[in-house]
């Protein structure tokens, strides 16, 4: 089908983000994998799309996974070129760049994954781990993939089959994960709608999530687009740009927006390609 898009959308600058590790390039277009579905999407011009899905899953999904119901423009626009240079530079930019709503499992143990590791090697390792335990599916065209695995299917692995999956240290993170949400212990539902301090407080008190790493889970899975992880190149962006601390008050609801935009855009600067 065809999908026509008039707000800010660049499947690239979405794909280099940092957020999402299941997309893959294919031709001019990429392949997404979110939970068990698949999505091939590919740009045509003019602000238009084409997706191997029909009308029913772009609105059971695909609409909601895009955020296509928030203006990214709008969010743009309240950047003010003269009192925010560096942000409004950033902002342009790196524009086009929407945060995804993924599924909050997928996402909680990818970026536990992701610790001190470049972006290859959490995709080597997330498609390690979906090909052991994940479901086998087919795409719109019949072509095989995996599902990303369940938590009972990840809590039935054992610490050395996850180690296997190549991920070292962070086998036990993953598997306790899976055992916290199976358990109850960890209702990652009901954060969607939580606060930010319940929200860093639950996903904190799990075993080998820090700080960082529960921000992105808040930002990337939950959709609290006010999350504003503080990774290097965040820190290196607050302390030269911005030594008399972030205005949070200034972009909230939307400091999480502006947090992506910078943190592409300095990684672009640098010439940082994983």
């Amino acid at each position: 089908m065809k999908l026509e898009i008039g707000d800010d959308f660049d499947l690239a600058r979405i794909a280099d983000s940092g957020q999402c590790f299941r997309w893959e390039r294919r031709g001019e277009g990429w392949r997404i994998l979110s939970g068990s579905d698949c999505l091939y999407i590919a740009p045509l011009g003019g602000g238009a799309y084409e997706l191997d899905c029909g009308e029913d899953a772009l609105d059971a999904l695909w609409r909601d996974y895009f955020d296509l119901k928030e203006s990214y423009a709008a969010i743009r626009g309240r950047i003010d070129p003269d009192a925010d240079p560096y942000l409004w530079a950033a902002a342009e930019g790196e524009q086009g760049i929407r945060i995804l709503r993924q599924d909050p499992w997928e996402t909680l143990v990818s970026f536990l994954i992701s610790q001190n590791r470049n972006i290859p090697a959490i995709r080597r390792s997330i498609e390690r781990l979906a090909a052991v335990c994940g479901d086998e599916r087919r795409d719109a065209a019949g072509r095989p993939y995996f599902a990303f695995p369940t938590p009972e299917a990840v809590a039935a692995l054992g610490e050395e089959d996850l180690r296997a999956c190549a991920l070292g240290y962070r086998a036990p993170y993953v598997r306790t994960a899976a055992r916290a949400v199976l358990d109850g212990a960890l209702d990652l539902a009901a954060l969607q709608n939580a606060g930010e301090a319940e929200t860093m407080a639950a996903l904190t008190g799990l075993f080998g999530v820090g700080v960082k790493v529960a921000s992105c889970v808040s930002l990337f899975g939950l959709h609290h687009l006010d999350s504003f992880p503080r990774d290097v190149w965040i820190k290196r962006i607050l302390a030269r740009e911005y030594p008399g601390g972030w205005p949070f008050g200034a972009y909230a609801p939307y400091n999480g927006v502006c947090q992506q935009y910078m943190f592409a855009y300095e990684r672009s600067r640098a010439g940082k390609g994983d």
